[in-house]
Formats: structure tokens, sequence, C-alpha cells
């Protein structure tokens, strides 16, 4: 079984599940967003949104392809690209962290270890990009597919409560703590050679 994980562009947005594609409830403020809703252009609101934070940040998430059919994603970016983020009781999101926002994997691919595979590709990326950790909010009362992650979930990858609330706790992951030491023997050689990137290594806001 070949898998791999692709950066989330404008070009492979369409590999996201329709209702993912379409979902403005993190990239819009809660007025915005039912605005765009009620007149049928969250579509381009979601695609305006990825194109911004990818012109002015970077990279903002990856597409999980297994033998090269797309099972999941996940997106994240700085809290000052993510509206919603302030109207939570449990926030705001640490200076020194990156939101992930949300990731979503097909029901038949679940269970196979590729929810860590993610989180670890994404503390790689923003430990390169000099970010100290991640946080999430976490929905305590999971019971479905949904914009907010199972705070069960992001305790099971490594995540730890900091902000404790009965709905809606906030969650942080220490990035080093995810990777393992052959990786940090690798992260400190490509340092060490410079070597050449395929992202450019940009500065936290």
């Amino acid at each position: 079984m070949g898998r791999r994980l692709v950066p989330l562009t404008l070009d492979n947005l369409q590999d996201l599940p329709r209702r993912c594609r379409s979902c403005v409830f993190w990239e819009l403020d809660p007025v915005s967003g039912e605005a765009a809703v009620k007149a049928g252009n969250s579509a381009e609101e979601k695609e305006a949104w990825i194109s911004a934070v990818l012109l002015e940040w970077g990279s903002c998430g990856r597409v999980v392809y297994v033998d090269e059919v797309p099972v999941g994603f996940v997106l994240y970016a700085p809290p000052a690209y993510v509206p919603r983020a302030t109207a939570f009781p449990t926030s705001p999101v640490s200076p020194d962290a990156v939101q992930l926002i949300t990731s979503w994997i097909m029901p038949g691919y679940q269970g196979q270890g590729l929810g860590r595979v993610m989180v670890q590709t994404v503390a790689k990326d923003l430990l390169r990009r000099g970010f100290r950790a991640i946080e999430a909010f976490g929905d305590a009362r999971w019971d479905g597919p949904a914009c907010l992650l199972p705070a069960d979930h992001l305790l099971a990858v490594g995540f730890k409560t900091v902000r404790p609330h009965p709905a809606r706790p906030r969650l942080r992951l220490e990035l080093r703590s995810t990777l393992s030491w052959k990786e940090d023997v690798e992260l400190a050689l490509d340092r060490l050679l410079g070597a050449a990137r395929k992202e450019p290594a940009l500065r936290p806001l």
C-alpha cells in the first residue's frame, strides 16, 4: 500500500471531501460565514482563504493519498488566519503555536495510523519554520464528523489539555515530542548541510 502526503494547493483542493471544500466554519468569522453560505459562495471564499494563506504564510495543509486515492487531509495555520478561533471559550491559541484547524480520514482508512502520520508531518513542517507547538480546540462531546476534532483523538496522538472545558477544551502538542531520535538527527543534518527544501523556511507571524 503506497501512501504519500502532499502539500495542499489550489490544484488539489478538489481532492478534499465535497462538504469540506465549501466549509468556511474556521476561515470566516460567524457572521461572514453565515452570509457566505446564504449567498452560495462559500466554496469561492474557501479557495480565496487558502490562496491568501499560501501567498502570505506558506503551506497550510496536507492531502493524504493511498495508492493515488485521496483518503484524508489536514489543515493548519497561525490563529491570525483563523477568525473563528476567537469565538471559543478556551481561546486564544498561544502566540508560539500554530492552530491545527481540522483533519479528516476516510472511514475505510481509519485505524491505520494515518492520523498520527499527518500530525508528525505537520510537526516537521512547523519545526523547520520556527514554531514550538500545535494547538487545537477539541470537541469533548464529539458524536460524528464535524469541523472540530474529537478531544479523545487529539489526546491519543500526543496532545495535552492546556485549557480544560466540558465541551471545547484547548489542547497543545509540543512539536519536538512528536519526532523520534532518528528524525531529530535527520533534521539536524538537514540544517547542517543546508539541504535544498521544497518550501522556503518562513518565520512565524
